[in-house]
């Protein structure tokens, strides 16, 4: 099985477009924390062997790997919080990160590579949505380990205020194991209120209390 290629990069430049950002996001599916979003600008002349996705790779590659990402290409890292996913939902909200990181890079990219089926609605600039991108493009690839890094990062340090819940490994997703800790040590700040799981504990406990 073959990784992700430099097709839609090179297609874009066919087009007139000279700077080309993947954008992607991770943290749709988890019951707490943020939502975190990556931009990428690669020097097509040094880009880092054995780009994937990033839930392809181990742990131990996806650092060495983000290690060279950010030593040779341009990268924007952006969040959206707990409390905008629980105003906006998990879309708007991963779309609002991506806007995000797009708008942090420090010289605006002419066109973008976006991982999902949709452009995020805020996106003032040329675009592209490519489903799987991450498995397809090098560009999208190099922004969803960037991403997941970061954003492990963050949940590993809200584990050490947050201990018993596991998020320095389940990176908040709704493993058995933090499912459990949900019902026996309650719902914390730094989860998605929106999020049924979530929700149901919140509402069982508003029954008990009334």
């Amino acid at each position: 099985m073959t990784g992700p290629d430099f097709s839609y990069e090179r297609a874009a430049m066919d087009r007139g477009f000279a700077r080309i950002a993947g954008v992607d996001e991770v943290g749709r599916g988890p019951l707490a924390g943020p939502v975190t979003a990556c931009a990428v600008v690669l020097d097509m002349s040094r880009i880092p062997e054995g780009l994937n996705d990033s839930k392809k790779l181990s742990a131990q590659r996806r650092e060495s790997l983000a290690e060279a990402i950010l030593a040779c290409a341009e990268v924007s890292v952006a969040s959206a919080s707990v409390e905008e996913i629980d105003e906006l939902n998990i879309l708007r909200a991963s779309h609002l990160a991506m806007e995000r990181a797009v708008a942090g890079l420090l010289t605006p990219p002419d066109h973008c590579l976006i991982d999902g089926n949709l452009i995020p609605k805020g996106l003032t600039i040329s675009a592209e949505a490519i489903v799987k991108g991450d498995s397809k493009s090098v560009s999208i690839s190099a922004a969803s380990i960037v991403a997941k890094i970061r954003r492990d990062y963050v949940m590993s340090a809200l584990a050490q205020q947050y201990p018993g819940y596991g998020w320095e490994t389940n990176a908040g997703y709704p493993s058995k194991s933090h499912r459990l800790a949900l019902q026996n040590l309650g719902v914390t700040p730094h989860h998605r209120r929106s999020f049924k799981p979530v929700h149901n504990i919140l509402y069982q406990q508003k029954n008990v209390s009334d």
